[in-house]
């Protein structure tokens, strides 16, 4: 499921003009989708395929939906199933449920409404599988050198580094904040030719013009105020080694001559000095900014830009990542178990929905975050949803995809709020606590929608 978007639904109506439709609509709005007229065929394909949801009618004649819901909760209990059920029926559907269905909508279906409840089907059904994957011993392939991640965007990022890790070519490692670019530098540079010799890191961005210079070139004595005694930059520190430049996005114009003929001569001459020192160190640099959009506003040096973007590594966001969230959770709970000595083992599943759900615009430094926090806060074995900031647990994530929807069918956002909050009502059996949980909003909210909805109707 790494670079999905949607999922893999299963599709089982006994009228083949109803799996037509349902497949052509599904599939515009990004899920892969196979249909069945046989329930018997659709059984087959369960036990061997890997779909995350079912989505079957109640009423067939070779085997009704109930029968189906508990064969495939019997066999596949981690496989979520969402029966359509005739409208009003609502006694069918509690059925539904009382036999392992997941969730239920009414026929005829509302396309938006159903898109939102595959999806979260489809979510439940990641979350199952990650927590199942999570209690099993890694076989090591998610693990690489101090990175995690076994989703396809970061196993592409592991092989790159093996690639140009034994290389002598720069390498500039772009990503968001906090996605991890220091700790793919010191990868590269364990797996490197200068792997036994110095791992020097400087911040571009957190020094000064003048102080960066000294600090990058290094002094001769007396070249300036305080300069006592001489100093060796970081240049000739990271000798026989790999220096690396972070947030050199933000490395001053005036500067970047002299550090493009550092690099292009491997030598340095000191502020305030006259002689030139060589060095052997590789270079990497990070940074989070558009370097070239930066060239073209003549903001960039395009001769640096091109000498330190020989090869570029990009780290994904961790929203990009998928499960690759629980995984990191996992780690950093028994990390800071450990540390504090507290009996913290794992997660919850609304945990895992949640962390699954939010949108980590601070990516692996916030998460980290988080975990401490959760770790240090919770009285139980396992994080449960109290232990999360209030801003993970209320976000919710905007489920509608805009994009997929024909200009025929758009509607006015009232009214497609008004339809999901009667869904939810209608699943939890009209608990309007529940509900309002569900929904992120307070009783007092809910009961007002409802109220203004109800004069509308009037």
């Amino acid at each position: 499921m790494g670079d999905r978007t949607h999922g893999h639904v299963l599709v089982i109506d006994d009228e083949k003009s109803m799996c037509d439709l349902l497949r052509d609509d599904l599939s515009l709005r990004g899920f892969t989708v196979d249909t069945f007229t046989s329930p018997a065929a659709a059984l087959k394909e369960i036990a061997v395929t890997e779909a995350d949801v079912v989505l079957t009618d109640l009423n067939m004649p070779q085997m009704d939906g109930l029968r189906l819901c508990e064969r495939v909760v019997a066999n596949r209990p981690d496989l979520p199933v969402v029966v359509m059920t005739a409208f009003g029926s609502l006694e069918s559907a509690i059925e539904a449920i009382r036999a392992g269905a997941w969730d239920f909508v009414t026929k005829p279906v509302e396309s938006d409404l159903l898109e939102i409840v595959l999806q979260r089907a489809v979510r439940h059904h990641e979350v199952q599988e990650e927590l199942r994957q999570l209690s099993t011993p890694p076989d090591g392939s998610e693990q690489f050198e101090d990175m995690l991640g076994a989703n396809p965007p970061m196993q592409r990022v592991f092989q790159q580094i093996r690639q140009v890790a034994p290389t002598q070519a720069s390498v500039l490692i772009t990503g968001e904040s906090g996605t991890g670019k220091e700790l793919a530098a010191r990868a590269i540079h364990r797996r490197s030719q200068h792997k036994d010799g110095p791992f020097v890191a400087i911040n571009c961005a957190a020094l000064p013009e003048n102080l960066l210079e000294s600090e990058l070139f290094g002094h001769a004595k007396g070249a300036f105020t305080d300069a006592r005694e001489a100093r060796r930059g970081l240049f000739q520190q990271a000798d026989k080694g790999t220096l690396f430049l972070d947030e050199i996005g933000d490395f001053p114009l005036t500067l970047q001559a002299k550090l493009l003929r550092a690099m292009e001569e491997r030598m340095v001459r000191p502020v305030g000095g006259n002689e030139e020192t060589a060095f052997d160190a590789r270079i990497l640099t990070a940074t989070n900014r558009d370097l070239q959009r930066a060239v073209e506003e003549g903001r960039y040096r395009e001769d640096f830009y091109y000498r330190i973007n020989v090869i570029q590594l990009e780290l994904p966001p961790l929203r990009a990542r998928g499960t690759d969230v629980l995984l990191i959770s996992r780690h950093l709970v028994r990390h800071f178990a450990q540390q504090s000595g507290k009996q913290v083992t794992g997660l919850t599943e609304p945990v895992a929905e949640r962390l699954l759900n939010y949108s980590w615009p601070g990516n692996v430094r916030e998460l980290r975050n988080v975990i401490e926090r959760a770790v240090a806060l919770t009285q139980v074995s396992k994080l449960v949803v109290d232990d999360l900031p209030e801003n993970i647990r209320n976000y919710r994530q905007t489920q509608m995809t805009i994009d997929s929807l024909n200009p025929d069918e758009l509607q006015p956002l009232e009214a497609v709020e008004q339809r999901y909050i009667r869904h939810v009502l209608d699943s939890v059996n009209d608990n309007r606590t529940e509900a309002a949980r569900i929904l992120g909003i307070d009783r007092k909210t809910l009961y007002r929608r409802l109220k203004e909805y109800d004069a509308d109707a009037g």
